[in-house]
Order: structure tokens, then C-alpha cells, then sequence
């Protein structure tokens, strides 16, 4: 239990990256016309595999100019570039299936394949990934056995050196890999992405599975499991961790790479500043809850009715990062906080053996990475309590009394 408590504050206390959202008006500029160019040369292309066209799959899902424009701005915005990008971003999204992609699929349950094509009235982000030049996916095409390796072949050897290689799921690396192997060779799945990513323009991790090893990780992960970052070296990689991935952040990463030609922006986890750049507990709903120390005591009391903090339940959100507080799920209805439970951190590396559980972590003495109002939560604890007589403080020691009564029951 200290060895944990130690793993979770080291990574807490770990410095976040800097998200630098106004690099100058030179920068910009310089931006601009380089995307501009790129896709002047993109337009020239025909279509690859995908003939379909941006505005006719629009008009027949009845989302009009007036809601793509909507999607545009917020998607210019979500990528952090000025306002005036939003036409290139337009014309960035109706070029998309000019960039081939490869979607192949490891030690995982699917979800993030379900997380975009499971949707009764798609959002603009779902329909566009619909007209991306997607070249291969075991989970969706019809082909099967030999057709389907002469299929994922050809599309190797045709767009070799520019192809978007998405990755789902870990690669089991024990028993010498034999945990997961696929095709009629029997080629293990490190082997199937060791092969495949020697082609590719850069890789796409999808899902806390491809990123991190996520649940088949978790210990004492018997089949080895790990993520693309452990097994690939020396091509570009993109981690969009959280299970499933947001399919907005998918696009984002798309489209980013058809406007500039490049991979985003990336932190120390190679994950994009743009979605995971700021902590979930900055951008809650219930963070000024948690300012004010209310907290759901327990499942069904008067907080919880009430929508308070749930970090006292265990929420994970003042030490993950991501941006599913802003463009959520389900069509962007809602996400885990908002129907009142609380994150359990799956956008970190780890995150099954560190924070899926319903215990606070106030005992650990964990300084936030962004600072911020809280400080610790046990010192915020103290503040509060000294201008009202409760709060946080008395959180804190029925958080220790709970953390003692845990360790002795493992022991």
C-alpha cells in the first residue's frame, strides 16, 4: 500500500507540460500559408480508397452548413489556432480522405472502434470520420483470412511511407508473444506492428490499451502487456489515451495532420497538448464544489442530489488529464462526472492498479502539478476549515482513518 501511495504522489507531483496557446502573430502567419499550400497540393489528389464527399454524407445525416460551420469553429478552437484558420479547417476536413489510414486491432475489447461507429445521430466528428481513406480494419471490413492479409498488402505496399497506422490494444510480449498472434502465419501481434510501423508516416496509440497497456496491463498482466511507445522505436507516435478514446480527439489528430502535414503538439506522454493539456478537476462542473468544500459524502446523500464534489468518493480528476469535461461523450450528451461518478483516471499510464478505485487519496500528502487553489488537498483542508469549521479538514482525517482501516485489512 506505501509503495502505491508513493507510485500515485510521484506521478502527481510530477511537472505537467506547458500548454503555450498564443505563440505570436509571426508564427501564425508562417502557419497559415504553410497549411494553406498543403492543401492546394492535397486538392489536386483524387480520393484514395474512399470516393464519398464531405457534404453529401452531411446532407444525408441532415446536419446543415450552419452546424458543420459550428463544428468548425470549435474544432479550430480545440486544436488551439486562431479564428482564422476556420476555412482551412473547412477545406481541411473535405480532404481527409486523401490521408490513407490503417486501423489495426491488438489485445483490447474494441471500444474505441465502437466508440465511433456505435451512434444512432451522429455528430459532425463521426461523420467525418466516415470519409477518411480507411484502408484496413479488421473490425469493420468484410474480407476475412487470406483475403484480408492480401487486402492489409496491397495497402501496405501502395501507400507505403504515407499511410496513419491507428493502433488499438496492447501487444502481449510474454511467452515470447504467443498470447496474441494473428493471420494464417501466425505472426505474433508484436511482430504484426514491428512490420507495419516500418511504413508508416506516423502511429496512432488509440485507447488506453495501445497507449499505456491499460486493463490487460494491470497487475500481475500475465500476458506482458504493453503499449505501442515500449515495442515501436524511432517513428512519430501519437498517444490519444482514455477508454474508449474520444472520437473528437481522433478527428483532431487527423485533421491536424492533413492541415500541416505534421503530427500535433505532444506532452512528456506523447499525448496532444491540445486535448490533454489541462487537468479534468480545472474544467469540471463541480469544481467550485469542490472550492467551496462541499463533497458527496456518501452514494445517495443530499451532495450527491445536489451534484457536489466527488473527490471524496474517489474522483481521480485533479490528477488526470483530459479534455472529456469539455467535449464528453455520447454526442457530446455527457461524461462519467456528469451523471455523478466520479473519474477514475483512465487517460494515465497505469491508471487500473493507481486510481480505479472509490478511495481519496487526501492522506497521501499529494501536491497538485498545476498548483492551483487546492495546494494539497489536505492544506486546502486546513484553510477551509479554518474559515468555516468544517470542510476538507475533517475529510482529510476520516480520509486517513479509512486508509488505516484498509491497511489493516490487508494485512
Amino acid at each position: 500500500m506505501t509503495d502505491k501511495r508513493e507510485a500515485v504522489k510521484k506521478l502527481f507531483t510530477a511537472k505537467s507540460s506547458r500548454v503555450e496557446t498564443n505563440k505570436g502573430d509571426v508564427y501564425y502567419q508562417r502557419l497559415y500559408a504553410q497549411c494553406k499550400k498543403r492543401i492546394e497540393a492535397l486538392k489536386t489528389l483524387e480520393p484514395f480508397g474512399n470516393k464519398l464527399e464531405l457534404q453529401d454524407l452531411l446532407s444525408e445525416e441532415g446536419v446543415d452548413r450552419r452546424d458543420f460551420m459550428k463544428w468548425v469553429s470549435a474544432t479550430t478552437a480545440m486544436l488551439m489556432l486562431p479564428s482564422f484558420f476556420e476555412p482551412l479547417v473547412a477545406e481541411a476536413a473535405e480532404v481527409m480522405n486523401r490521408v490513407p489510414v490503417i486501423w489495426i486491432e491488438l489485445q483490447d475489447c474494441a471500444g474505441n472502434s465502437e466508440a465511433f461507429i456505435r451512434s444512432d445521430g451522429p455528430k459532425v466528428d463521426e461523420i467525418i470520420l466516415e470519409i477518411i481513406s480507411l484502408e484496413f480494419q479488421e473490425t469493420l471490413m468484410a474480407a476475412a483470412g487470406h483475403q484480408a492479409e492480401a487486402q492489409l498488402h496491397d495497402a501496405v505496399e501502395t501507400f507505403k511511407g504515407k499511410y496513419l497506422l491507428f493502433v488499438e490494444g496492447s501487444i502481449p510480449t510474454a511467452m515470447n508473444g504467443f498470447y496474441g498472434t494473428i493471420g494464417p502465419s501466425g505472426e505474433t501481434f508484436e511482430e504484426h506492428l514491428t512490420r507495419l510501423s516500418k511504413d508508416a508516416a506516423a502511429i496512432v496509440a488509440v485507447g488506453s490499451c495501445a497507449t499505456f497497456g491499460g486493463v490487460p496491463a494491470a497487475a500481475p498482466n500475465p500476458t506482458g502487456a504493453k503499449g505501442v511507445m515500449d515495442i515501436v522505436k524511432g517513428k512519430p507516435i501519437i498517444n490519444i489515451p482514455a477508454c474508449p478514446a474520444n472520437p473528437a480527439n481522433m478527428v483532431g489528430v487527423i485533421l491536424h495532420y492533413v492541415l500541416t502535414g505534421q503530427i500535433p503538439e505532444l506532452d512528456s506522454l506523447l499525448r496532444p497538448k491540445f486535448a490533454f493539456g489541462y487537468r479534468i478537476h480545472d474544467n469540471c462542473e463541480r469544481r467550485a464544489h469542490f472550492d467551496a468544500g462541499e463533497f458527496v459524502e456518501e452514494w445517495g446523500d443530499e451532495g450527491a442530489k445536489n451534484n457536489f464534489c466527488l473527490y471524496k468518493m474517489g474522483c481521480k480528476g485533479p490528477m488526470t488529464f483530459n479534455n472529456c469535461s469539455i467535449v464528453r461523450y455520447n454526442e457530446g450528451v455527457n461524461w462519467p462526472i456528469g451523471v455523478g461518478r466520479g473519474c477514475i483516471g483512465c487517460s494515465e499510464p497505469d491508471f487500473w492498479d493507481k486510481y480505479a478505485y472509490e478511495r481519496p487519496m487526501a492522506d497521501a500528502n499529494i501536491k497538485a502539478p498545476t498548483g492551483g487553489v487546492e495546494k494539497t488537498v489536505d492544506e486546502f483542508g486546513l484553510g477551509v476549515l479554518t474559515a468555516t469549521a468544517v470542510g476538507i479538514g475533517i475529510h482529510a482525517a476520516a480520509s486517513a482513518l479509512a486508509g488505516k482501516k484498509s491497511d489493516e485489512g490487508e494485512k
